[in-house]
């Protein structure tokens, strides 16, 4: 039993995925005919989302899978893409994307951003025990089960995902005891759900205007931003030499290298730390802090942000944001490429849970934005910094502009905060509705 596909070479995939990329900015750049048509309905970075997703789907590429030695060993494999592209290149491209950030001007955006931010906390809460309820109705066996088999254990740790990130989910995992020969299908539903909806948001960034017309939204904050970054982009707008990109992918991954090896040394300073705390849910709640990954993340921006109060900022006129776009991109193919569309039928119930969940969070967002008359940005990026992470937010951000990528990491780090006390009282929730006769 195999689910091998035909490609195995993480060379020979990348490859593909350029060139899907390839022609993807390829087409989006003819300005008459079908592709215009086309592109004017679904965006560039959606399609750079979907093609890898369809080589998946077709069996050319995957992220992982399985093989049997000839003593009927089962063996593991995975594609090394996405970890290149999240731990070298998504934090590359927060520096190149941060360098010319205005930071006063990040902080003028105002509390509608902070305010769609915990919505979309507040709907992944009420969402699960919601979810749970409904199923219910229709399908009480899929939201059954018993001691560390119960579905609502195994949902605990898709409401530490979707509020804060993986770390928070493992969290979840370990406060719960969730039996882990489940746990994948919970992994697979995370995955599913979470695309979808990434997908989703990707086509709404498309049809932004009409959608910040409908909701009557003040956009000036956020035009104020794009317009001081692009003016100060124009003013040092010049012909990169070679010297000039030279010194460009120097400051990124010299930058990135610096990120790691703080992130190895706080995350085991933290880990420390954070196994000395006596109370167990006290621990779970601080376990964000032993994450590499977060350190990263963070290390990465706040060094970016000091270097744009610098001369260094100059080089954005010579590429930086577009550099980081490419980085950006490539990332997003390497997300796209962990999405099998033909999932969705694998496990029909527990997607069911998992989209009405998301309806509920995606529902309430849209209420709340157009109560408050937020922005589509806001509305966009505060779900992804819950839903997706520090992966996601900023290329949901830097689909708008590349200088509010940093927005979208801003936010994500407080969900990293706040994402395994919240998952505890949607858990409590869920709980509550799943014991209930």
């Amino acid at each position: 039993m195999s689910n091998q596909p035909l490609i195995t070479n993480d060379t020979i995939v990348f490859g593909l995925l350029m060139l899907a990329l390839g022609f993807i900015f390829y087409t989006s750049s003819i300005k008459q005919g079908f592709w215009k048509k086309y592109y004017a309905i679904v965006p560039a970075l959606f399609m750079a989302y979907m093609l890898p997703a369809l080589y998946t789907t077709l069996g050319l590429i995957a992220p992982d899978w399985e093989t049997q030695s000839t003593s009927g060993e089962t063996i593991e494999h995975s594609s090394n893409l996405y970890y290149m592209s999240s731990r070298y290149l998504l934090p590359a491209a927060l520096v190149l994307m941060t360098l010319s950030i205005d930071i006063k001007a990040v902080f003028n955006l105002g509390w509608k951003a902070l305010a769609m931010f915990f919505t979309g906390t507040i709907g992944i809460v009420i969402g699960g025990p919601i979810a749970i309820m409904l199923i219910s109705t229709v399908s009480p066996e899929t939201v059954g089960g018993a001691g560390p088999d119960a579905v609502w254990r195994g949902l605990s740790t898709l409401a530490g995902s979707w509020i804060g990130g993986g770390a928070n989910q493992t969290a979840m995992l370990e406060i719960y005891g969730y039996n882990q020969k489940l746990y994948g299908g919970m992994v697979f539903v995370d995955i599913v759900v979470a695309n979808i909806w990434m997908a989703i948001i990707l086509i709404g960034v498309g049809k932004t205007k009409l959608i910040d017309k409908w909701l009557k939204a003040d956009t000036s904050a956020i035009e104020i931003l794009k317009e001081k970054v692009s003016t100060y982009s124009k003013k040092v707008e010049r012909n990169p030499s070679l010297t000039d990109l030279m010194i460009l992918v120097a400051i990124a991954f010299g930058t990135v290298s610096i990120s790691h090896f703080g992130a190895d040394f706080l995350s085991g300073i933290f880990k420390n730390f954070v196994n000395g705390i006596s109370n167990q849910t006290t621990k779970n709640i601080f376990t964000f802090l032993r994450s590499q990954f977060f350190w990263m993340i963070s290390l990465s921006t706040i060094i970016a942000i000091i270097l744009s109060f610098t001369k260094i900022k100059n080089y954005e006129g010579a590429g930086a944001s577009k550099i980081g776009s490419v980085f950006i991109y490539i990332l997003v193919a390497t997300i796209g490429m962990k999405m099998d569309l033909t999932m969705i039928f694998d496990n029909v119930g527990l997607v069911a849970i998992g989209v009405v969940w998301m309806t509920i969070h995606a529902l309430l967002l849209i209420l709340v934005a157009k109560l408050i008359k937020a922005p589509y940005f806001f509305l966009a990026v505060g779900s992804q910094a819950n839903v997706g992470g520090a992966a996601s937010a900023p290329i949901v951000a830097a689909a708008f502009h590349p200088s509010l990528a940093t927005v979208g990491v801003l936010l994500a780090v407080f969900g990293y905060a706040v994402g395994t006390l919240a998952a505890i009282g949607c858990t409590i929730l869920m709980q509550l509705v799943a014991v209930s006769p």
